[in-house]
């Protein structure tokens, strides 16, 4: 009997734990290890099916267009319903560069590597490489993308489509993973 009313208490203060768990931080860096600077920008994207891509032009340093961000759907062939988003930074100086958020030009076969080399796939799956709410960082040239997942939704819930996600997208020059922000 004492069991069972000290159940009750306990999970109550694990609750605060619980909620108090942030999501991870991961961090990468592309192939690119410019010196290129860029204008210090942050956005929310709000991505839904009627409205599933999201585009912004990113500055360098000296104000001029140098960067093409954009946020496309991913629906799997043979479907017509979204079921992540994928994330693209395409060097407009550079167009073979098509996505310079990637940590090779050419992909990966190594498991190990999984994790780092989807930082720029938004996949809200119990698979994913990546957990969907995780902090991802991002070091492309001499700045640094930062990508976070606020908040999305499946329809129907128990479906693997998504009828909505946010995402925080941040672009700056200084090292977000350091306290003070300073540069690496």
């Amino acid at each position: 009997m004492r069991i069972h009313m000290l159940l009750p208490i306990v999970l109550f203060a694990a609750m605060p734990l619980a909620a108090q768990s942030a999501p991870s931080s991961l961090y990468a860096e592309s192939f690119r290890n410019g010196e290129t600077r860029i204008v210090e920008e942050s956005f929310e994207a709000k991505l839904t099916p009627q409205d599933s891509a999201y585009r912004e032009r990113i500055k360098d340093s000296r104000g001029d267009d140098r960067y093409v961000f954009s946020i496309l759907p991913r629906v799997p062939e043979g479907d017509t319903k979204i079921t992540s988003w994928q994330v693209r930074l395409a060097d407009m100086h550079h167009p073979i560069y098509d996505n310079v958020l990637l940590t090779s030009p050419q992909p990966s076969d190594d498991p190990r590597n999984a994790a780092r080399d989807a930082l720029w796939r938004l996949e809200p799956g119990g698979f994913a490489p990546v957990p969907v709410g995780a902090k991802r960082i991002i070091k492309v040239d001499s700045f640094y993308v930062v990508l976070q997942v606020k908040a999305f939704h499946f329809t129907p819930p128990d479906s693997p489509y998504l009828d909505s996600m946010t995402v925080v997208v941040r672009f700056t020059n200084t090292d977000p993973r350091t306290p003070d922000g300073a540069q690496k």
